[in-house]
């Protein structure tokens, strides 16, 4: 099975054939991710010049909001300029491109909620040893597991379709380049390759959501021996954490667990977690949190001092 070039490029349909529809997308698909580089970008400002920011939890929820930008990034700006132009298209080595850096980004966000949700499992159940526990190594190392874990997921992903032959046709009906599309377009049987899709990306995803389910599970089991203003302290923070899991993980598994099948829904789908989970995300990690809206006014009034001198 070697790579046959007929295909050098691929021709997207986009969102929508209605040019109306499509200005109005522009404009605001536009808004949320200027909102989203803008808002991840402040948290990660606010927590690497907050001195009272410098728990694991908040440098875990700096590098996440790093990855957000990146995912967002490699979807978000094609999908906008598309809106705007006749014709939608991208070669195939872009979209070999697009595709390993999605997962990569994408799976490094699925192993960085993980350690997250592991954070906030030993500082509410073992707080005594959490400083131990969670040191500067430790927490160097499962940061950089999580980029390794998320680059080995890419790197199987792109093995997959890397090599299939496309002799034709050439266009994907969606706004990016993405493993079950291609899939259709290959001229090989792609079941088998489904299957392994599922075995990779599938069944991270419903692993992962099932382990950080089962480990705030066992944290709301403990919150009960807990003091009142405890628990209402620590639901606040693993509230934030579980919203934002459930909007990461309910598209990507409706998505990636049903290889063999596209739907029109799919495109929808795909843009809550391109635009309208990563858009979030600042707001629920900010709003929510006490500390981290101090810091940011702090911030903010430096900013205004500086500017005055």
């Amino acid at each position: 099975m070697t790579n046959i070039h007929n295909v050098t490029e691929f021709i997207f349909l986009g969102l929508s054939p209605n040019q109306e529809v499509q200005r109005v997308c522009f404009l605001i698909f536009l808004f949320l991710y200027t909102a989203i580089v803008l808002g991840n970008f402040l948290i990660v400002l606010t927590v690497t010049t907050s001195r009272s920011l410098g728990s694991p939890m908040y440098f875990f929820l700096s590098c996440l909001s790093f990855v957000e930008i990146c995912y967002s990034s490699t979807k978000a700006p094609k999908l906008i300029s598309d809106l705007l132009a006749e014709r939608k298209a991208m070669s195939w080595w872009g979209c070999m491109a697009q595709l390993f850096f999605l997962h990569f980004f994408g799976g490094t966000e699925i192993f960085l909620l993980t350690v997250m949700a592991y954070d906030r499992y030993v500082a509410i159940c073992k707080p005594l040893s959490y400083a131990t526990v969670m040191n500067q190594q430790v927490c160097a190392v499962l940061v950089g597991t999580a980029w390794v874990g998320g680059f080995v997921h890419s790197f199987a992903q792109i093995l997959l379709v890397f090599h299939l032959p496309f002799c034709g046709p050439n266009v994907i009906n969606h706004y990016f380049c993405d493993l079950l599309p291609l899939l259709k377009l290959a001229c090989f049987d792609t079941f088998l390759i489904g299957l392994l899709i599922v075995a990779n990306g599938g069944t991270l995803s419903v692993v992962s959501f099932g382990v950080l389910l089962a480990s705030y599970m066992v944290i709301l089991l403990h919150l009960r021996t807990q003091s009142s203003e405890g628990q209402r302290k620590a639901l606040s923070t693993c509230g934030s954490h579980v919203t934002v899991v459930i909007l990461f993980f309910g598209p990507c598994i409706f998505i990636y667990l049903r290889p063999s099948t596209t739907l029109p829904i799919d495109k929808v789908v795909a843009v809550l977690y391109t635009l309208i989970t990563p858009f979030l995300n600042p707001v629920i990690y900010s709003l929510r949190n006490a500390e981290m809206k101090k810091a940011m006014k702090r911030l903010w009034i430096r900013t205004l001092r500086l500017n005055e001198k």
